[in-house]
């Protein structure tokens, strides 16, 4: 009679904990580590070009020393900072990653700017393939940053809801995941000069 009392308890709490949520928060949570290393890659991609976007330009337009070397120091600066899977529950890692990629977005632009005193640069081939490769990179990484966000929204959700919040709350002391917003200067209309 013990034994059968024992395995029924050993039944029901096995009954108890597939419904409680334990594997689908574990899983949630590798999703949100998953789409952040995508999100680290489309960034690493755009990094790598660079370079090369850099020293083609700086052939056309080897006097337009500052514009240039804007861009090498803040890709230099964006690539510096790397968020770890713990740190996308801090809202200041985040936010230093946000604002050194806006600058990094925003030197490019400039760089497009000046891009657009050369028309010799603008039909050299090797330049259009970099422009083609950087504008498809930056698709890719809005694309991995709402993926990332999609993520994220069903992870946070998730640890708020019943039963899975009692779950974490007693189990797995998951914390709130930080989503990826745009950084501060993007809701600025930008001003085009002629």
């Amino acid at each position: 009679m013990k034994r059968n009392l024992k395995n029924a308890a050993i039944i029901l709490i096995v009954m108890c904990l597939t419904g409680c949520g334990y594997n689908s928060l574990q899983q949630q949570d590798e999703a949100v580590s998953k789409a952040w290393s995508d999100v680290e890659s489309t960034l690493q991609r755009r990094a790598d070009l660079i370079p090369n976007l850099v020293a083609t330009v700086k052939g056309y337009a080897s006097h337009e020393k500052d514009t240039l070397e804007g861009v090498i120091q803040a890709r230099s600066k964006a690539s510096q900072i790397q968020l770890t899977s713990k740190d996308l529950s801090d809202p200041k890692a985040m936010a230093q990653l946000r604002e050194a990629q806006g600058q990094l977005s925003s030197s490019l632009s400039r760089l497009m700017v000046l891009v657009e005193r050369y028309p010799d640069l603008k039909a050299n081939q090797n330049f259009l393939d970099l422009q083609t490769q950087l504008e498809g990179t930056e698709n890719r990484i809005n694309v991995a940053r709402q993926r990332y966000n999609a993520a994220v929204e069903t992870f946070n959700s998730s640890i708020r809801s019943f039963p899975y919040n009692l779950t974490n709350n007693f189990l797995l002391h998951l914390k709130h995941k930080e989503y990826f917003k745009a950084d501060e200067a993007a809701q600025k209309v930008p001003v085009v000069k002629f």
